[in-house]
């Protein structure tokens, strides 16, 4: 086995939201993360960050900081295949930091977004009645799949706003409505009903809190607009859980906290699913390996859910002038 020991060394970054991004776990502020190098014999430097969701169910980036303390300046192969499970977001950025180093998909990934290899971004739409304008922003971007996040205000006022959206949305967009498992049965059934008249909602995404799969199952049977999960399968465990259990729906998957790299690309080479890749608000560089994956595994005729860009108020190149 490969025992080079690689340099070390890590930048945590705080980025601010123009405005708090409201969801069902609650409204986001700012973005946390860290970023890490890797530098090798030669001297390369391989980049990657590390960006927890804890409401996701991945470590914090508390205890990222106290994995990246505790490493010291040099860390080795064999030292990032045995990551915990419960450090996810480590795990992730320490392989895609080392694959970028041995097996050169830094510039595979580097050419794909040179290119822009037939990724098509989704749009995220503030919640409540901004969305009603925000829309034509995401659409002179070249944008045509908006997602909206639901379970935030009053059902009845969502769904009001719901119909008011669809009916200024050009006719070949498509919508994305996210719940973030914030929803009751009675709630989704509303949402259901609301949906199925129309034909341009792609996908409701995780309306239920995990512990209700078989009731989303059985959802998904009884009405015709498509269900994803999400939060159900934030990573590698839930997901061979989810799949093992007959799931035939949408999965989006988050790569940035799901774990190694290496292992979900492993999955999708042996299994046959509809996948969604989806952002964690990281920066490009820990873009990088999610982008990859997603041009090789996520549907094709589905939009990225990297459409993200828009929500800061900095540029993030004031925090990457260690690249």
């Amino acid at each position: 086995m490969n025992s080079e020991k690689y340099k070390f060394k890590f930048f945590p970054i705080k980025r601010k939201f123009r405005k708090p991004l409201k969801t069902n776990h609650g409204n986001w502020e700012f973005r946390e993360s860290i970023i890490i190098c890797l530098t090798n014999h030669q001297g390369k430097n391989s980049w990657s960050e590390i960006s927890p969701l804890p409401w996701f169910g991945s470590e914090t980036v508390e205890d990222a900081l106290a994995f990246c303390h505790e490493l010291g300046e040099k860390i080795t192969k064999e030292e990032i295949v045995t990551i915990p499970d419960n450090l996810p977001s480590c795990q992730f950025a320490f392989e895609s930091a080392w694959l970028n180093l041995e097996s050169k998909i830094e510039s595979k990934v580097e050419s794909q977004i040179k290119s822009n290899q037939q990724l098509n971004y989704s749009y995220l739409l503030p919640s409540g009645k901004e969305a009603l304008t925000a829309w034509q922003t995401g659409w002179k971007q070249g944008r045509n799949t908006f997602k909206w996040k639901i379970g935030v205000n009053q059902i009845q006022e969502e769904i009001e706003l719901f119909w008011q959206l669809i009916s200024l949305l050009p006719t070949t967009s498509k919508l994305r409505l996210d719940a973030n498992g914030g929803l009751n049965l009675r709630e989704v059934k509303e949402w259901l009903k609301a949906t199925d008249k129309t034909k341009i909602v792609e996908f409701i995404e995780q309306p239920l809190s995990p512990e209700y799969f078989e009731t989303m199952l059985d959802l998904k049977a009884k009405y015709s607009t498509e269900l994803a999960l999400d939060e159900s399968v934030a990573n590698f465990k839930q997901l061979q859980d989810c799949y093992g259990k007959g799931w035939g729906g949408i999965f989006v998957i988050k790569p940035a906290i799901f774990g190694f790299p290496s292992r979900l690309e492993k999955f999708c080479q042996q299994s046959q699913i509809d996948m969604v890749f989806s952002s964690v608000f990281e920066t490009k560089v820990g873009r990088k390996i999610a982008l990859y994956l997603a041009e090789k595994f996520s549907n094709p005729n589905r939009a990225v859910g990297f459409g993200v860009e828009d929500w800061f108020e900095d540029n993030e190149n004031n925090y990457l002038d260690c690249r």
